[in-house]
């Protein structure tokens, strides 16, 4: 993990991330969109925590304008303490090479890249080298030995949403992002790749951040936020399926 201080936060737990008062609005006039109305919000070190809402709600804008994707009109997004709106577009270039990871639905892979190629890519990149013995926990944790020298059109797509895991978590960044990392996945991979967040937190305390719809998904977390309508509305703590799909259906219900 990097050794930057993290934020105090409420009973002893430190934020990885911080946003305050984020807003985010297309267009204008009678055009105008809200996708984001004054959230507030820390994202705690060492935790998993899903976002969920209806769609429109925001929660992929949330994501990323946290993750340094997208800008916000309005208010302030901190990754530990360097505060997004400080910074030029080669030190955001850099902190979202060193201090974020990013899983994606479609799994971005590069097709004509090995996995293991693909897994070092980000290292590759910003001229590193994996630090001795963590790409090996890393390959392990994932199950992949036996792949690294295939191609993403030779994997399963379980095996592609591994390998990109992977990727996420050989530079070891303050904060993985996750959006709806198994949305293109059967159950059964689908479940290991959430096994395989948790265990990230659990084992090597990462701090994953994942959008998702999926109340099964959620209850793999420590924590869910419900965004409607742009604003945070209800938080729920190690949350269960049928916890999640009651405040879901609240949430559905006209005038809620």
């Amino acid at each position: 993990m990097t050794d930057a201080p993290l934020l105090a936060g409420p009973v002893g737990r430190v934020a990885a991330a911080r946003v305050e008062d984020l807003t985010k609005t297309y267009g204008e006039g009678d055009a105008l969109v809200r996708a984001l109305d004054g959230v507030t919000l820390d994202l705690y070190a060492g935790e998993f925590t899903a976002v969920m809402g209806p769609s429109g709600s925001g929660k992929s804008t949330l994501m990323h304008c946290c993750a340094a994707l997208d800008s916000a009109t309005s208010g302030s997004v901190l990754i530990g303490e360097q505060r997004l709106d400080d910074l030029g577009d080669k030190a955001l270039t850099r902190l979202r090479r060193d201090e974020i990871g990013f899983v994606f639905q479609s799994f971005n892979l590069i097709p004509t890249l090995t996995a293991a190629e693909n897994i070092l890519l980000p290292l590759s990149i910003a001229g590193r080298k994996p630090e001795p013995g963590w790409y090996d926990e890393v390959v392990a944790t994932v199950g992949l030995g036996d792949r690294l020298k295939h191609k993403p059109n030779e994997l399963s797509g379980g095996q592609q949403q591994r390998v990109a895991v992977a990727r996420a978590l050989v530079s070891r960044p303050r904060i993985v992002f996750a959006d709806e990392p198994t949305g293109n996945l059967d159950s059964r991979s689908g479940a290991e790749v959430l096994e395989l967040l948790r265990s990230s937190v659990r084992d090597h305390g990462q701090t994953v951040v994942m959008v998702t719809h999926d109340p099964v998904a959620a209850a793999y977390t420590d924590r869910v936020v419900f965004l409607a309508d742009g604003r945070v509305v209800n938080e729920l703590r190690d949350p269960d399926r049928e916890h999640v799909i009651e405040i879901m259906t609240r949430m559905s219900e006209p005038g809620a």
